[in-house]
């Protein structure tokens, strides 16, 4: 790496914001101007990274999660003389708290779209839009579910419009233009109700206006988030101190069972795909965890003591019908077999305003791999009716069917915010590749 002096730049990302710290007398150039986690780069830029994430600010590799890399940024410095060859990554961190080293005076978490507007240290926002979400991103993402993607699609809203207000945009021009980014972030996962619901209330919320809607966007990104945390802690409540059965993967659920802190766990292992399994490594220091297989859990309720169910939801019909991982609807029958209560717990932004859901299969392969002409059927995710759900958990409470169809009906007056039917006008909807986060 000889073309220029290289150098890694890590955003770290928490809550839709990302960390910008201020340079000190310590450095050698830049002095007082806002950068990103940052450090010369010999050899090995991602081994970098990760080192200049732990010495700027405390945080080590279990804090932060790799989202992504970018193509170098690189540009000359006049006053300095120096050919720089910037390498950018985004890291998903776990939290807010970091401890500086003297390399930095001051930080903070701010929305991306701040960049411009701070005394900043050159290129730094070309050097986060080569990491930042994008469309393509949220398209082609099999390995996040629909709550994360939905923050990924406000945050692409917000970045755009704060460009727009950057650059004094003309007002009508740019409506346009976010419009139509907005269009196509609904025609790029049609089926994720919490996806339409976020970005829908983001552009009827706004005044036509670019600024408008880069606040509307910022503010979508922290109701979201509060929303959840708030769905996980009435959650929690109910299993404090019970032995509660899950299955899948789902943030909020995750959230409820640490801020519950339950007596025991019993984990499905949900096949395809096996989310349990990492579920249950991921909370096995916390209390007792047992791994089950999913045709083990009808038994596993018949013969051990368990208390509760708790599940995540993929999307919420408006009549109540819960779509998520395949084996929930056995789990449901089950449990109303045993009398163990099944606890839904989701933001109301999970509700459909669709009436159906057309389910995925998954690979044949995945369940028969031979020679042999049979049919093989291969769910991903199934429904389960509401009379075999006890309650679903939300920010707003406890919701029964007549409460879910109010707030369907509540979200379906986000969706005219063109003044237009989106170009998705079946009534159902075809359910991508994720998992519930």
């Amino acid at each position: 790496m000889s073309d220029g002096t290289h150098v890694v730049t890590a955003f770290l990302r928490n809550e839709g914001t990302v960390l910008l710290l201020r340079r000190s007398d310590a450095v050698g150039t830049y002095t007082g101007q806002w950068g990103g986690v940052s450090g010369f780069a010999e050899d090995a830029p991602d081994e970098q990274a990760l080192v200049e994430i732990s010495e700027e600010t405390g945080l080590d590799e279990t804090a932060i999660e790799l989202v992504g890399t970018g193509t170098p940024v690189r540009f000359t410095d006049e006053d300095l003389d120096r050919d720089w060859v910037v390498h950018p990554y985004l890291f998903d961190c776990e939290t807010q708290d970091v401890t500086l080293s003297d390399e930095h005076d001051e930080y903070e978490w701010v929305s991306p779209t701040e960049i411009p507007r701070r005394d900043a240290v050159p290129e730094l926002w070309t050097a986060y839009q080569r990491v930042a979400p994008t469309v393509r991103d949220i398209t082609a993402d099999d390995q996040h579910g629909a709550a994360y993607l939905s923050l990924r699609a406000l945050e692409v809203l917000r970045d755009r419009a704060g460009l727009l207000v950057q650059e004094g945009a003309d007002d009508d021009e740019a409506w346009d233009e976010l419009t139509d980014l907005g269009q196509r972030l609904l025609r790029a996962r049609p089926s994720m109700a919490v996806l339409k619901n976020r970005v829908n209330r983001a552009l009827a919320s706004a005044d036509q206006s670019a600024a408008s809607l880069e606040q509307h966007a910022i503010d979508g990104i922290h109701r979201a988030v509060t929303a959840d945390t708030d769905a996980a802690v009435r959650a929690g409540a109910l299993i404090s101190d019970r032995t509660v059965l899950t299955l899948s993967r789902s943030g909020t659920v995750l959230g409820a069972l640490r801020d519950g802190s339950p007596m025991e766990l019993f984990v499905a292992e949900s096949r395809p795909g096996g989310e349990g399994v990492a579920v249950a490594e991921a909370l096995v220091d916390e209390y007792p965890v047992t791994l089950v297989t999913d045709a083990g859990v009808a038994h596993t309720m018949a013969t051990e003591d368990v208390d509760a169910v708790l599940v995540g939801a993929d999307t919420v019909l408006p009549d109540g019908t819960v779509v998520n991982k395949t084996g929930t609807r056995a789990a449901a029958l089950a449990a109303a077999h045993e009398e163990i209560p099944l606890y839904v717990v989701c933001s109301t932004d999970k509700v459909s305003t669709e009436e159906t859901v057309n389910l995925e299969t998954g690979r044949r392969s995945a369940v028969y791999d031979g020679d042999a002409p049979l049919s093989v059927s291969n769910p991903v995710f199934d429904e389960t009716p509401p009379h075999l759900v006890d309650t679903i958990v939300t920010e707003r409470g406890d919701l029964d069917s007549r409460d879910v169809r109010e707030v369907a009906e509540e979200l379906a007056s986000l969706e005219t915010w063109d003044g237009e039917e989106s170009d998705d006008d079946s009534d159902a909807v075809q359910r991508p590749t994720g998992r519930d986060s």
